[in-house]
């Protein structure tokens, strides 16, 4: 299972995201890293054995500017895969985002205003390099078009499946930075309906929860929180990616 970090990305410094309250937001306190500067917490992640980064710009999601050259550096210094967020729902914007070394475009359903988007995306890039992302708070779907906020988010993969996504992020807003569990209905539900491959996001509070999405055959988990006040140490990573049966590492 591929585990994630998430770099939040506001006003040009890494933050703490916590349940979607983004005015709410502050520079990150971590005891990987001593800085909020956004190249330096991508170094510290590197260093904890990481090879993939997610990154939301909320600068650009929210439309006040962007952080392209600062994901540009990081991809350039860090040699790091950047799955990017950037509220992108044109395809100009597309276009552009790629010119900054990114991996991966993640489509999130929040800004998404058109289904033909995702599939026009598909077609220009490549269903290997779109992966988009099912946003949520509290059960409910997040989406800027009456085609994706009225129907249920497993509705919702459905479709995105049978365009020839291969990766799905279920993002639950409410749980992001909480520490509070992951939301296993809602997990449950979309993995026993759909057979793309999963990512998780939002509520992960320790290794346990890690071992338990493996164990579910899960593809990946976001996390951010964990990392940052030390309940995931890079001795957990590196022990769980390196055994076969992680259900061993703790009861």
């Amino acid at each position: 299972m591929k585990v994630i970090p998430v770099m939040d990305i506001l006003s040009g410094v890494v933050v703490h995201a916590i349940r979607g309250e983004r005015k709410k937001y502050e520079p990150i306190k971590s005891v990987i890293c001593d800085s909020s500067k956004p190249l330096e917490v991508a170094i510290a992640f590197k260093e904890f054995g990481f090879n993939r980064i997610y990154v939301a710009d909320l600068d650009s999601i929210i439309r006040k500017g962007n952080n392209y050259e600062t994901i540009r550096k990081i991809s350039k210094i860090t040699g790091l895969e950047l799955m990017v967020d950037g509220g992108i729902s044109d395809f100009k914007s597309a276009k552009e985002i790629f010119n900054y070394n990114i991996s991966s475009l993640i489509i999130g359903t929040e800004t998404l205003t058109s289904l033909d988007f995702v599939r026009s995306c598909i077609k220009k890039f490549g269903a290997d390099k779109i992966i988009v992302s099912i946003d949520t708070k509290e059960g409910k779907m997040l989406g800027s078009s009456s085609e994706i906020n009225l129907k249920n988010p497993a509705e919702i993969a459905s479709i995105f499946e049978n365009m020839g996504i291969e990766k799905i992020i279920i993002l639950d807003l409410a749980r992001v930075g909480s520490k509070q569990g992951i939301n296993w209905p809602l997990l449950n539900e979309i993995a026993n309906k759909t057979n793309v491959k999963v990512i998780i996001g939002g509520g992960v509070r320790n290794l346990n929860d890690i071992v338990k999405l493996d164990k579910k055959g899960i593809y990946g988990v976001l996390i951010a929180t964990v990392i940052h006040d030390g309940s995931i140490k890079k001795e957990d990573i590196k022990i769980f990616q390196s055994v076969q049966e992680p259900r061993k590492l703790h009861k």
